[in-house]
């Protein structure tokens, strides 16, 4: 199906236009700054990261890192900054445009792939020497026109958690294979048991289909009024009907807290979570959790798995090129398989090294496990499998997306034929997706 990305937006703006309103800013601030070219390193080598909202929670280990690199490396001296997620790229924009870039810099896999289109970050293919050190599906993630983009850190990918009293009075004993089986899962829990399945978050339906292997757009239109869209969301609408779903907050943009206390309370068969989820079931219910199983969560036709979510360290546009060996060298230190590995267990997230995945932590289910310790393991397993899933080179995308999911639940509830829901809003989706086109057009004339 190709890759499917997502528009870096900045206040409502496109990417481009933020550059454009940072660059006067910029120029005002190299103005007051001393010059000093290129050429003239100093006897230290200074490497500069910045990371996305990890403090205070990782302030130990990201000092710890970085006093071990230095104690190795005497004649380098690294500087770690952390930006709120909010305004990292205004404050990337604007040091690229001053030319002041960090050697390094945080990203997700679309903000990554919107840098790397606008030649805001470099490519990073000669940089790593042995890519197989790192999954196939996070190298895969950062692959953008052919050219790699970024170091992986961490990603994540879903797991079934499942309450083992309800699937025994359900008479539901194996892992669903597919979509279908995991919806039929969720009708015949509710119609054995009184209580809802499963509880997908459909106010991201975007994310839903894709891992579906359900374009929302081919050749600069939208197309999920296809058939094949109206058929799953049929089939959905058959098990909403059915009380297979937890109703409660189920088109909500957020709809995790809901599930979460539905679980809690007894009230959800299943519960379609990223590990970490089980930490929270743990400590607010130990009888919920001692009834807690995992299963896999099922691949989509794709083969993608669900919930995946990478970041990853860029080297921005501005770089003395000199330094690129020793930014490479600590880049390749940060996402080594030790300091994932330590990472992946403060933050209970997934590393991305080969390696890390593989280590007993992972790999193998301890001794009286609870499920959350399972849960990893099973999540481990599927990290192969695990890629970003969005949508790219829509303005005001969020909108849009609100447009779908009003249609879905339009048709999964009764309200509007299923067709004519999904038609209004492809009609809608094509109106700004023309917009949208005749503006680069206009744009890239201009230029």
């Amino acid at each position: 199906m190709g890759k499917i990305r997502s528009l870096v937006r900045l206040s409502g703006q496109p990417l481009l236009a933020a550059i454009s309103a940072a660059v006067s800013l910029a120029m005002s601030i190299s103005l007051a700054l001393p010059s000093c070219a290129h050429g003239s390193a100093s006897a230290t080598e200074k490497i500069e990261f910045w990371t996305m909202s990890l403090k205070p929670k990782f302030i130990p280990y990201f000092q710890t890192l970085v006093k071990k690199y230095e104690t190795q490396h005497p004649g380098v001296k690294v500087e770690w900054i952390d930006f709120p997620w909010d305004i990292l790229q205004l404050k990337l924009i604007t040091s690229i445009a001053a030319g002041t870039p960090p050697s390094l810099v945080n990203l997700s896999v679309p903000w990554a792939e919107e840098f790397a289109r606008d030649g805001l970050i470099e490519a990073v293919d000669d940089l790593i020497p042995n890519q197989a050190v790192y999954t196939k599906g996070a190298l895969d993630d950062l692959r953008f026109r052919g050219k790699l983009y970024g170091f992986p850190h961490y990603s994540n990918v879903n797991v079934i958690a499942f309450n083992r009293k309800i699937l025994a009075a359900a008479g539901i004993a194996h892992a669903p294979k597919n979509m279908d089986e995991l919806l039929a899962y969720a009708r015949q829990i509710a119609a054995k048991t009184g209580k809802a399945g499963y509880a997908p978050a459909l106010g991201k339906i975007d994310g839903f289909l894709m891992q579906q292997g359900l374009p929302l757009i081919q050749d600069g239109k939208a197309v999920f009024n296809s058939p094949a869209h109206v058929a799953l969301i049929k089939k959905l609408a058959d098990t909403y009907q059915a009380n297979g779903f937890l109703k409660d907050k189920l088109f909500a943009e957020d709809n995790f807290p809901a599930v979460v206390d539905a679980y809690l309370g007894g009230r959800l068969g299943m519960m379609v979570s990223a590990p970490t989820a089980l930490k929270r079931i743990q400590a607010d219910s130990a009888g919920i959790y001692a009834d807690t199983g995992i299963f896999p969560a099922p691949l989509g036709p794709t083969g993608i798995a669900d919930g995946g979510w990478m970041f990853n360290f860029a080297v921005p546009k501005g770089v003395n090129p000199k330094s690129l060996p020793a930014i490479a060298e600590f880049a390749q230190f940060l996402t080594n398989d030790e300091n994932q590995l330590e990472f992946a267990k403060l933050a209970k997230v997934m590393p991305t090294t080969v390696k890390a995945l593989a280590n007993p932590y992972f790999a193998q289910i301890p001794d009286h496990a609870g499920a959350a310790e399972i849960a990893q393991t099973v999540a481990a397993g599927s990290m192969q499998y695990s890629r970003s899933l969005y949508v790219d080179g829509i303005t005001d995308y969020d909108e849009l997306r609100r447009f779908l999911v009003q249609a879905v639940e339009a048709g999964m509830t009764g309200k509007k034929d299923i067709r004519r829901a999904l038609d209004e809003a492809v009609a809608i989706w094509n109106k700004k997706l023309a917009a949208d086109a005749t503006i680069q057009t206009m744009i890239k004339a201009k230029n």
